[in-house]
Formats: C-alpha cells, sequence, structure tokens
C-alpha cells in the first residue's frame, strides 16, 4: 500500500482570546517539511480548520511566502476581521466588516504559549566592507539554521535592495536581472530608518531564539543604535585592513562581542587560523550564483548561541 505524503502545510487554530476588547483566535502557519519550501500547488489540498468563530477575528502568524498569505485572508473574509502577525509590531488588521477594528490598527497581542519574560535572544550583527557576501553569508546563516532552529530571524537592516528574495531567485535569472530588481527597490538612508529597525531588533529579541542582522558595509556613527539593540557581531571581509575598523566599531564602540571574522575569498577554499578569542577563517566563495554550505566550524559557533526553549 502507497503512503499518503505528509501536507506541506498546516494550520493550527487557537482557542478564543481577548484584545482591547476584540474577541479573536490565531491561525498559525507551519511548513512541515525539513528543508520549508512549499510549492503554489500545495494549495490545491489545503483547507481551512474547523472551529473558526467568524464573529470575531483571526490572526494569521508563521512564516510563510506572501501568496499564501494572501490566499489565506481571501479564505477568511467571512470572519469579522482578519489581521497578520509581525513580531516586529503587533497583529496588523488587513480586512475587516467590523466598526470595532480598523483597516492598518495595530493590536498589541503576544504569541500563544510565549512566556511573558523581558529576557532577550542574542542578535548577531554581520558586518564587513562591500562586495565581501554579507547578504549571501547572512542568508546562507539564516537556511542553515532554520530546520533545527524555525524561530530564528534574520532582520534585513539596510536599503540596497538585496533582500531574501534576491537571494532565492535561481540560477534562471541573470546579474543584470538581479542588479535591476534591486535597483527598483533601493532606498535611502532617513533620520528615523537605523532607530526603526534597533526597535524591531529589540521586539525580535523578546520573542525569537536569534536575530541575525545585515546592516550593509559602511562603518557609520548613524549605525548606533543598531549596536546598542545586538549582543555579537562577525565580520565578513574580503579586504585585509577592512577588519580593524569594524573591530573599533562594534567592539570598541559598540561593547558587542566578536563571535567570527571570516576572510573572505573569490575562489573555493576553507581554512580555520584560529579559535580564540573567536573564531577566525579564511573561506569562499560568497556569491548569489555560486552559493555554498556554511563551514561546520562556523555553523557550530553560531548555533551556540541559539536560545532554545
Amino acid at each position: 500500500m502507497e503512503a499518503v505524503a505528509e501536507p506541506a502545510i498546516h494550520l493550527q487554530l487557537s482557542e478564543q482570546h481577548m484584545v482591547q476588547g476584540l474577541p479573536y483566535q490565531w491561525l498559525t502557519i507551519a511548513m512541515t517539511r525539513r528543508d520549508r519550501i512549499i510549492a503554489p500547488a500545495d494549495l490545491s489540498n489545503l483547507a481551512l480548520p474547523p472551529g473558526i468563530d467568524t464573529t470575531g477575528g483571526v490572526v494569521l502568524s508563521g512564516r510563510a511566502p506572501i501568496w499564501l498569505y494572501s490566499y489565506l485572508v481571501q479564505e477568511l473574509h467571512p470572519t469579522a476581521w482578519v489581521a497578520c502577525y509581525d513580531p516586529r509590531l503587533g497583529a496588523i488588521v488587513v480586512s475587516t466588516h467590523s466598526r470595532l477594528a480598523s483597516i492598518g490598527q495595530v493590536l498589541p497581542v503576544s504569541l500563544p504559549g510565549a512566556a511573558a519574560t523581558s529576557a532577550l535572544c542574542p542578535a548577531l550583527l554581520v558586518v564587513g566592507p562591500p562586495d565581501s557576501g554579507k547578504s549571501v553569508l547572512s542568508h546562507a546563516l539564516f537556511q542553515a539554521l532554520l530546520p533545527d532552529a524555525p524561530d530564528v530571524y534574520l532582520q534585513r537592516a539596510q536599503w540596497d535592495g538585496e533582500g531574501n528574495y534576491i537571494l532565492e531567485l535561481g540560477a534562471v535569472f541573470a546579474d543584470d536581472d538581479r542588479e535591476a530588481l534591486k535597483a527598483t527597490n533601493r532606498g535611502q538612508l532617513t533620520d528615523r530608518f537605523f532607530a526603526y529597525h534597533a526597535q524591531a531588533i529589540l521586539q525580535l529579541r523578546r520573542q525569537k531564539s536569534l536575530v541575525l542582522v545585515d546592516v550593509g558595509g559602511m562603518v557609520q556613527p548613524e549605525k548606533q543604535p543598531i549596536l546598542e539593540a545586538c549582543s555579537h557581531y562577525l565580520i565578513i571581509s574580503s579586504q585585509p585592513d577592512a577588519i580593524a575598523p569594524w573591530h573599533e566599531f562594534c567592539r570598541d564602540r559598540g561593547n558587542l562581542t566578536p563571535l567570527a571574522v571570516l576572510h573572505s575569498r573569490l575562489e573555493p577554499c576553507e581554512t580555520i587560523h584560529t579559535r580564540e578569542p573567536h573564531l577566525e577563517l579564511t573561506c569562499g566563495p560568497w556569491r548569489q550564483e555560486q552559493p555554498r554550505t556554511i563551514p561546520t566550524a562556523l555553523l557550530e559557533t553560531v548555533q551556540g548561541l541559539i536560545c532554545f526553549t
């Protein structure tokens, strides 16, 4: 008898909760495969769980692509209101038929089962000069940690337009296409930019097991709020003389703990130089079109930061 394949998406409905006088239920999304990959075809067999109270609201939570969230918001149309949970902000109302909930309203909710604690998980700042592979390394670390630590979060605190979506486009996209997408989504530094991301990092540290932070390639005093929001740092650099300024900025000014220094190379290589007082190694390449496995020593070092509960 042929085994039935396990669904790639699991939806879990909570009991009823209250926030600001509004009754609501959580609908939590879990991608059940170890690699956390789903496909649009998985929607064909996806059904809402029984027991949804349509007189109240539903808050969607969980790591999932935007098209899955869009589908669920549409399916939940009969409910009084629907919100999407952002751990950096709260539950944002995106659909409503109720006078008690308005579009764009942010509801101060906590994930079901989350312990009330003021403790902060570690936040690892990934820094280094431009074109050293920070964004590629950050994404590779995130993907490597995710199977065993689904509460790891990658915060992109930079405005160059290079997010996870660029790194997940695959080999079918030419470099020119990637650069065009980055240019389309590139932003600019504003007075509130780093303060906003610093507050987001602190919110994430109250809920996640580890926060990875990609902050861009320049040593800038404007980044002080980010330093204050993080606990550790990792330098990846293709320029030996650029390493000392980042130590001075992160360790001496920011009082962050150095975790590792990675000398980035264009050719395939992997050499460990020292493990104390922090890990130092040479490895590469860190290119979008040439994804490589995270070195075991580096992965184990970062895993040592994770707050498992």
